[in-house]
């Protein structure tokens, strides 16, 4: 009975939030200015190289959120037809499985990007384009334009790679480009490549691009991806950047190998212990509002709204990795 009672209480909770309801409206006290529109979680962005049929296969059981089929860096000049011809097929055999399917075109300038798009957009499932080293809006509009001309029933989305100095410069500009763009993503190895930046273990050298990435992203209601750990063998190294990259903001990183994803998208989804103290201020927050009471105190700490928004992104970000918060603390 108790268990029941959580639930409805917890659903009622997140409903409540999502309608934006009112105090005139509602029982449950408003949270004005919350925004849970996000419906989709995007933690682990999973390139599969598109020349090669084996990791292709193996591809179709991954859990990653999102399988992005490689065009561009995986593939060598010489197999890019090859990849070409692969990818529909990819996106085809993929499945109901596969939480979101897109694809990484070659970089706008490059010479084979109206190739790539010509093949991808015939696709009967295609989620996303990556559109990699984003350094205009007009990089953005290029694919925009043809998406409307090739697929004009489309609603793939965009994700713009930022990944070079002007990028960052022209980062806003980029963001505001056009309605299709959901997610800002950063590439660590061309920014040092364009930069002349030496990599280093502490990742100093790139704090402030990255921070660039992941506040423009917010500041615009996207998605920010983090960069790729390299050492792909050094799980700690792994787990240790996704950890830093979700508390700078980051929404989801960028993998390469398989057993990157469900480490990755174990540290960009709350801890249970985070899941557990989101719902006890949620709570807390209901109970406090009937009495008049816009602060409360929660174990020593202080409560107030902008700490009740970031308790309800919890839960819904929970909800959208599959975290039944009802089960999870007091």
């Amino acid at each position: 009975m108790l268990a029941s009672f959580r639930i409805a209480r917890y659903t009622s909770l997140l409903r409540a939030a999502r309608r934006q309801s009112t105090a005139a409206t509602s029982s449950l006290a408003p949270v004005p200015g919350l925004d849970l529109s996000q419906t989709k979680l995007r933690r682990a962005v999973f390139y599969v190289p598109c020349s090669e049929e084996r990791k292709i296969q193996k591809s179709f059981l991954s859990p990653a959120d999102c399988i992005m089929y490689d065009l561009e860096d995986g593939v060598s000049l010489n197999r890019k037809g090859l990849a070409r011809s692969l990818v529909i097929s990819a996106l085809g055999a993929a499945g109901p499985r596969a939480r979101e399917l897109g694809v990484r075109i070659n970089a706008i300038g490059s010479g084979l990007e109206k190739d790539d798009l010509t093949v991808v957009l015939q696709a009967a499932r295609l989620d996303v384009i990556m559109i990699p080293k984003v350094e205009t809006p007009g990089d953005i509009h290029y694919v925009s334009e043809l998406v409307k001309e090739l697929a004009p029933e489309s609603n793939v989305r965009i994700i713009a790679g930022i990944e070079t100095a002007r990028g960052i410069v022209n980062i806003r500009d980029i963001a505001q480009a056009d309605r299709r763009v959901d997610s800002l993503l950063f590439a660590a190895e061309d920014y040092c490549a364009d930069t002349g930046i030496s990599r280093t273990k502490g990742r100093q050298e790139l704090y402030y691009a990255r921070s660039v990435v992941a506040t423009t992203a917010h500041a615009y209601k996207l998605q920010a991806i983090d960069m790729v750990t390299m050492d792909f063998r050094d799980m700690d190294v792994l787990r240790e950047e996704s950890r830093e990259g979700a508390e700078m903001g980051f929404t989801g990183k960028q993998v390469i190998h398989p057993n990157q994803v469900d480490i990755v998208q174990e540290c960009f989804a709350p801890s249970k212990e985070t899941v557990a103290r989101a719902w006890r201020i949620v709570d807390g927050y209901q109970k406090h509002y009937k009495l008049g009471k816009g602060a409360f105190d929660l174990d020593g700490k202080a409560i107030d709204m902008p700490v009740v928004k970031w308790a309800y992104h919890v839960l819904h970000r929970a909800e959208m990795a599959g975290i039944d918060a009802t089960k999870i603390g007091d």
